[in-house]
């Protein structure tokens, strides 16, 4: 069934008043699986449509194909293979996987493996003497970072420049005409500017000279599909460093903060280091970093369910609410590492299932196992913390803990 009676529903989700707690609203939403929105937009909530959406080929990643674009996707020259369809989309995530994992580098991420474990417990190094520390600022946020910018080959001194453009593109996410000032799409097209320029600098710089970042990989490689164009490393690029950390941050906070919240499951991760690899999947669809894909596109008229959507209407996956769709996950509001056949939507699903998801999920588990084992006593300081502004990429801005080191 079709109606219009959930605008009022979304706009209590996409307020920011809703972000510390979204989950009472998405049940509400699910009441109507696939729901017209006043602008002709649609909003898919429950598992079944979005899973059913993410595996049709006429489901359009390119913003291109809207019939009314989103604002800012004018700007955008070359976009990210996330934003293409095949054959484009295909070819490029091919040509950039060679060199981020299976078949072509099946080693990558456990060969990183030393390297983030040193990362991390120099990060909890830190820790000494602080009575009171804000697992933002002083893990969840540097420790991805320092290891995309060493995987692309970015300067980490760079850091402070990049981070200001992140923020500005992250916040224009979910620019809305008619309640956010222009300002904010603004300053996010201006960043993207600022930071593809960055990035087009640093590849010319590789060119001719190999190396082991992905960069020079990118920049210097003929495989079987070719060579990227400059623009299109670029973009690639742009998409890994800001996915590479953004989502990982968001994932790691929420991780912590959930632990915090549910005590017995930390003091068991603490004695079972192994309860590590499950309770990072049960994360990914309890508290998932993305909790929204707010521009798709139907390609031609698609039918889900009972609805049809006409061709060009721009298609809202409430993922997070998919991952608690109590259709198909048993009592979803609960917290459960134990929890089998947990075929989350944590990490999208389909052709656009997330290239750095098995990155992030080990930053994760190190991560997190490092923390429950190190930190003694942790209690948080304010619960629910302050969260970023964003309803897309969800998480907090800060989560100050008070603690002792182990």
């Amino acid at each position: 069934m079709t109606t219009t009676e959930t605008p009022d529903t979304l706009r209590r989700i996409l307020d920011y008043s809703s972000r510390a707690d979204p989950y009472p609203l998405y049940a509400e939403l699910r009441r109507t699986p696939v729901a017209r929105q006043e602008d002709g937009s649609y909003v898919v909530s429950t598992y079944r449509e979005i899973t059913d959406l993410l595996h049709n080929p006429q489901l359009s990643s390119d913003t291109r194909n809207l019939s009314n674009p989103t604002a800012g996707a004018e700007d955008q020259a070359t976009p990210p293979f996330i934003n293409l369809d095949p054959p484009e989309h295909d070819r490029l995530r091919r040509m950039a996987m060679r060199h981020f994992g299976p078949p072509h580098t099946p080693g990558l991420v456990t060969g990183m493996e030393p390297d983030l474990a040193r990362t991390v417990s120099g990060l909890i190094d830190g820790f000494a003497g602080k009575a009171q520390i804000d697992i933002v600022d002083d893990f969840a946020y540097p420790f991805p970072v320092t290891v995309i910018c060493h995987l692309l080959g970015v300067p980490r001194e760079d850091e402070p420049r990049f981070h200001l453009w992140v923020n500005d593109i992250i916040n224009a996410i979910d620019y809305d005409p008619e309640t956010d000032p222009k300002e904010k799409l603004d300053k996010g097209v201006q960043a993207r500017k600022d930071l593809r320029q960055y990035l087009g600098a640093l590849v010319e710089q590789r060119h001719g000279r190999p190396g082991d970042d992905l960069l020079s990989r990118l920049a210097n490689d003929d495989g079987p599909d070719g060579r990227m164009t400059d623009d299109e490393i670029v973009s690639t690029a742009n998409l890994l460093l800001i996915a590479g950390h953004e989502t990982t941050v968001n994932l790691i906070t929420n991780g912590m903060l959930t632990l915090l919240r549910h005590p017995q499951v930390l003091r068991r991760l603490r004695e079972e280091p192994g309860l590590v690899v499950p309770l990072v999947e049960e994360l990914l669809r309890y508290e998932p970093p993305v909790h929204i894909v707010p521009w798709r596109a139907a390609y031609s008229e698609i039918t889900v369910g009972d609805t049809v959507i006409p061709k060009g209407s721009r298609i809202m996956l409430m993922l997070a609410s998919g991952s608690r769709d109590p259709d198909r996950f048993h009592d979803p509001d609960r917290f459960d590492p134990d929890r089998r056949d947990n075929q989350h939507l944590g990490f999208g699903s389909g052709i656009h299932l997330c290239f750095g998801g098995p990155l992030a999920r080990r930053e994760t588990q190190i991560g997190l196992g490092e923390l429950a084992r190190r930190l003694d006593r942790p209690r948080l300081v304010a619960d629910p913390p302050p969260y970023r502004p964003s309803p897309v990429l969800r998480g907090p801005v800060h989560l100050r803990v008070e603690r002792s080191a182990g």
